[in-house]
């Protein structure tokens, strides 16, 4: 059975929602119903400077997602690519479904010609971890949140 990803669609809102909504609560959060439509408007919007969409399916239903935004950095000339949400569900876990969803958007920065992709994760993820650990270089920045 292999993955295939593709970007977010219009057609895959009701999905994308059930995906989105247990990856909030995988981190023991939600958003309100005005957050969920203006996120999706903007994934699906196609602007240059807005978050993009990718969904994971197998046998054509949706199992994952990943959302990704480039915007510009101080340190390099080029772009860089921030992963931000990336999730499969957890019945899929193990079967290749974040790794592809990464190397999508990974092919996107290249083809971009983006500098990196970066994302972060919980300490205490340690299932994705061990395939992040596998795929990309831990940082040692930690980060800081301070509420408007």
């Amino acid at each position: 059975m292999s993955v295939e990803i593709r970007p977010l669609q219009k057609s895959d809102e009701a999905e994308w929602r059930r995906l989105w909504a247990g990856y909030l609560a995988f981190y023991e959060t939600t958003v309100a119903e005005e957050v969920y439509r203006t996120t999706f408007a903007r994934l699906i919007s196609g602007a240059g400077n807005e978050y993009r969409g990718f969904v994971a399916c197998l046998e054509a239903k949706p199992v994952g997602l990943a959302h990704y935004l480039f915007h510009r950095h101080n340190w390099s000339i080029e772009d860089v690519c921030y992963l931000q949400d990336l999730y499969a569900d957890p019945q899929v876990r193990g079967k290749g479904v974040g790794r592809a969803l990464i190397e999508a958007v990974h092919g996107e920065a290249i083809k971009a010609g983006a500098h990196s992709v970066y994302w972060m994760t919980n300490k205490d993820n340690t299932t994705a971890r061990q395939l992040y650990d596998r795929i990309a270089k831990v940082t040692p920045f930690i980060k800081y949140v301070k509420a408007v």
